[in-house]
């Protein structure tokens, strides 16, 4: 049997007592506030088709720097390949990225677009967050789509910003 010395003794109760750094409150009601915010201005920058307002939610000008994935579910992936049989469930396709879309939608000529959200929900210690809603794409009034979305947000000296977008595609619901 070995004995610990009083020092070491001494020292691990030394540790035990040191005060601990705070931890951020989880989910501060102000931090869940400015990311609901920031949803709320990713919605309506879309129906104003304000690209410049849009492109700053996101934590780098360059698209290749956020993730931005799709997932299509399996009845809209067998649709989609009877005219495209190389179709796949979740690719990454550079091309498509925060700026395409938002180019897609402010373009002249382009159907008024609006993405409504429902059940969200927020998660954040105060220097990362993720939100997570039900979605659904309306372009001139009609639903194109609809799915889950989930965003991974950094809190920047700018404020909260974008990093990762990562969705699922439905077709509509049928009624």
């Amino acid at each position: 049997m070995t004995r610990s010395s009083p020092l070491a003794l001494l020292g691990v109760l030394g540790l035990a007592i040191l005060p601990l750094p705070v931890l951020a409150a989880h989910n501060d009601p102000a931090d869940v506030a400015a990311i609901r915010g920031i949803v709320e201005t990713f919605r309506t920058s879309i129906i104003g088709k304000d690209k410049p307002t849009f492109i700053g939610l996101f934590h780098s000008d360059a698209p290749e720097q956020v993730t931005w994935q799709f997932v299509v579910d399996d009845s809209r992936l067998a649709r989609i390949q009877k005219t495209k049989p190389e179709a796949r469930k979740a690719r990454r396709v550079p091309e498509v990225n925060y700026r395409t879309f938002i180019d897609s939608i402010a373009k002249p000529g382009a159907k008024p677009g609006e993405e409504t959200f429902s059940n969200i929900v927020v998660d954040t210690d105060g220097e990362i967050a993720s939100v997570n809603f039900d979605y659904a794409f309306l372009a001139d009034g009609k639903e194109t789509n609809r799915g889950r979305e989930m965003w991974h947000l950094v809190r920047t000296e700018s404020g909260w910003k974008i990093i990762s977008v990562v969705f699922s595609v439905r077709d509509p619901l049928a009624g």
